[in-house]
């Protein structure tokens, strides 16, 4: 997917992720996926104009999965959401693609220890980001190799 051209040079998918540019994503977790996104997109192609915008709907839900007798939650499951749109950078805004990523984390909560509870969600959240990111990116390679073998 992500393979070099005979000479060497990035392929169809580098290239063209590298010219997407991707939107604000409200809050925290949608500032980490963002980042997460654009260190995907611009891995070696620092240089291509952008030609593409991605907008991307992302949410992080939690549900209690460890609930003692007390009905205390001691485990929370997390699940990363994020639906997204790209768009040509032409004057009709045309959809190119659409799809959703989904991926799953938990994190422990233990009494008392809130330094230790931040930690865990911020790297709970971090872990996520990037679980959903690896699927975009690859949905979108993907899309940009079939559409580049005239099968998109």
């Amino acid at each position: 997917m992500y393979m070099p051209t005979a000479s060497g040079g990035p392929g169809v998918a580098q290239r063209e992720l590298a010219a997407v540019t991707v939107g604000i994503i409200p809050d925290r977790p949608g500032q980490i996926l963002r980042q997460a996104l654009q260190e995907r997109f611009e891995r070696t192609e620092k240089s291509v104009p952008h030609r593409y915008d991605l907008s991307v709907a992302y949410e992080i839900e939690g549900e209690g999965v460890a609930v003692l007798h007390d009905n205390t939650t001691t485990r929370v499951r997390l699940t990363g959401r994020a639906q997204w749109t790209l768009r040509a950078q032409d004057p009709q805004r045309t959809v190119l693609a659409t799809g959703t990523a989904r991926t799953l984390d938990a994190v422990n909560l233990l009494r008392e220890q809130y330094f230790s509870l931040d930690l865990g969600n911020e790297a709970a959240q971090v872990r996520i980001a990037n679980g959903v990111a690896d699927q975009i990116t690859g949905q979108l390679a993907s899309f940009f190799n079939r559409r580049a073998a005239g099968t998109a």
